[in-house]
């Protein structure tokens, strides 16, 4: 073999070597179009009656397509036609594992030196030490060569004397916010090779910014950082460098994937702008899971939010993740919750290998196309702010419209104000709870203070009559805290009537032939009865004081409905 041929071999038949992009693998009956799937979403649409059948099929997008807070429309279905116009940048710089970085609460410096012993023997690779002051007992064992520290809240020149002349891992953060940067701190962490600064974007976050204000507020921080900085003598280069950002990710899956795309693309386009060399200059991203999405009640759920929130951060190519433990919400997390909430990375990481792909969303029609639309947004907003605007007023507006969106239960938060449970016993925990007002925060007020007094559900009928409005009553004014006394299968009014105790407000569940049929009846006999204020399952009447539906301002009505129980 001399020209790269092996003598005696066969030729290779090029006759039969495909033409490239010619290759197709599909059968006839396996070729669809974006017609045939409209025709196909259409028909489900027809019957749950949110289409009619005059209405054309390519509707369906009009029906399906969902608005994010930063009126975004996100599409039911990623089409290649999505991106003619659309530039494809941001994608994970990421190689390999991302870093689990863990909270620890430094205040009480005995307790939080055991948690983060406990979790670096788990497989956290890195802490996040928020506030505290004896750092010779929360630092105590920790390799800070192989161990990254994050600080916050941590006075970063008793943290360096603390460490003297010992090597640092290049992840270790001293953790000045980037508004308090300085020159010198800027060169000391130079010179100990470390970072030296964080814009914390989960701090408008937790006050209820949309993910567009998220990332318009962290980039001007990031250019008064850079504007700070350069005017003190240092390199736009050399200021990118020591900065890390934080961000929060939610359950929304897919939003927060594009957030952290978009997040590197904004900044590259910030030091373009600069004209600082792009060549090494990366994004380094630390990815929190959400505390306002969690929920105090049936916290349990908050491990499946959680879940989908990091596994969004890993796919959208976060440097460190940090899970919160699933009792956030309740006070300082227990040892089974810390454990969890660690081993959720290493789940992704090691079973589900989501570290091991690189931009596992790459080419996804759908995400791409939500990068590039929040990007965009993000970037005019990002303008708004260098021109002045108030921040603050956009973001209680999106506040507004989110407890909107909760208190209609367009937003559900499961366990809360959907599938309550009145019944559930709260796991215990020492300390204070996470002060972040969560996104359910209203509906949990009211299940703070239950009602004293519960409802009367009138069912009318057989069960098979008034089971599906019994069962959406019910779990309404659970969500509000006001239990219920179930009549169970009646046939008429006196039959009601017997069931009936004496509450002073009942709720009417049946069907609507039901209700033709004897509702009123029903409604005029518990009235006689004793009954001061009657609600119907259902659509309005003039019959009843109240209704409930869905679709219904869920908050608005059990306000009502506590004040006449009261």
């Amino acid at each position: 073999m001399t020209d790269g041929t092996v003598e005696g071999g066969l030729d290779e038949p090029g006759e039969l070597e495909p033409a490239p992009g010619s290759l197709d693998l599909a059968d006839p009956e396996d070729r669809w179009t974006v017609a045939d799937w409209e025709h196909q979403a259409a028909a489900v649409l027809r019957k749950s009656r949110r289409l009619t059948d005059e209405d054309p099929d390519d509707r369906v997008w009009a029906r399906l397509t969902r608005t994010t807070l930063d009126g975004i429309g996100v599409t039911p279905l990623g089409t290649r036609a999505m991106l003619d116009e659309v530039r494809t940048s941001g994608r994970p710089l990421r190689q390999g594992d991302w870093d689990v970085r863990v909270r620890v609460d430094g205040r009480d410096a005995a307790l939080a030196h055991e948690e983060a012993l406990a979790d670096l023997d788990g497989g956290v690779t890195s802490l996040w030490l928020v506030g505290g002051t004896d750092l010779a007992t929360v630092l105590d064992g920790v390799l800070l060569d192989l161990a990254p520290v994050v600080l916050d809240g941590v006075d970063p020149h008793a943290f360096l004397a603390h460490v003297g002349d010992r090597e640092l891992h290049p992840g270790t953060n001293l953790g000045v916010p980037a508004a308090e940067a300085t020159a010198d701190l800027a060169r000391t962490a130079r010179d100990r090779g470390v970072l030296g600064f964080v814009i914390d974007a989960t701090a408008v976050h937790d006050r209820g910014a949309s993910d567009a204000q998220e990332l318009a507020w962290s980039m001007a921080a990031a250019a008064s950082y850079l504007r700070t900085l350069t005017d003190a003598g240092l390199t736009v280069g050399e200021a990118a460098r020591l900065v890390e950002f934080r961000y929060a990710a939610t359950d929304e899956q897919l939003a927060t994937i594009a957030k952290l795309r978009a997040a590197r693309r904004l900044w590259a386009r910030v030091l373009e702008i600069c004209e600082a060399p792009l060549d090494g200059l990366v994004m380094r991203q630390h990815v929190v899971t959400s505390s306002p999405m969690m929920s105090k009640y049936d916290p349990w759920v908050n491990l499946l939010r959680t879940t989908v929130a990091a596994f969004a951060a890993g796919v959208g190519g976060a440097d460190s993740v940090t899970v919160l433990p699933f009792d956030t919400p309740l006070g300082r997390s227990d040892e089974l919750a810390r454990r969890i909430a660690r081993n959720t990375s290493h789940l992704l990481i090691d079973e589900a290998h989501v570290a091991h792909v690189a931009d596992p969303a790459g080419g996804s029609y759908a995400v791409e196309k939500l990068t590039d639309d929040l990007a965009a947004v993000a970037w005019r907003i990002f303008g708004e702010l260098e021109d002045g605007a108030d921040l603050e007023a956009a973001i209680a507006d999106t506040v507004a419209r989110r407890e909107a969106q909760v208190a209609t239960r367009k937003r559900p938060i499961t366990g809360l104000t959907e599938f309550p449970n009145l019944a559930e016993v709260l796991p215990e925990r020492p300390g204070e709870p996470d002060p972040v007002r969560r996104y359910g925060a209203s509906f949990e007020a009211l299940r703070d203070a239950p009602a004293a007094t519960p409802v009367f559900l009138a069912t009318l009928g057989t069960v098979a009559q008034h089971t599906a409005r019994a069962t959406f009553a019910s779990n309404l004014l659970a969500a509000g805290g006001i239990a219920v006394d179930v009549a169970g299968p009646t046939k008429d009014p006196d039959e009601l009537a017997e069931a009936y105790a004496g509450q002073p407000v009942v709720c009417l569940a049946g069907s609507d032939q039901t209700y033709l049929e004897w509702g009123e009846a029903a409604a005029e006999r518990l009235r006689a009865a004793g009954a001061t204020h009657v609600v119907i399952a259902g659509k309005p009447v003039d019959w009843t004081d109240d209704s409930c539906a869905m679709g219904v301002d869920a908050l608005d009505f059990l306000t009502r409905t506590r004040e006449k129980l009261a």
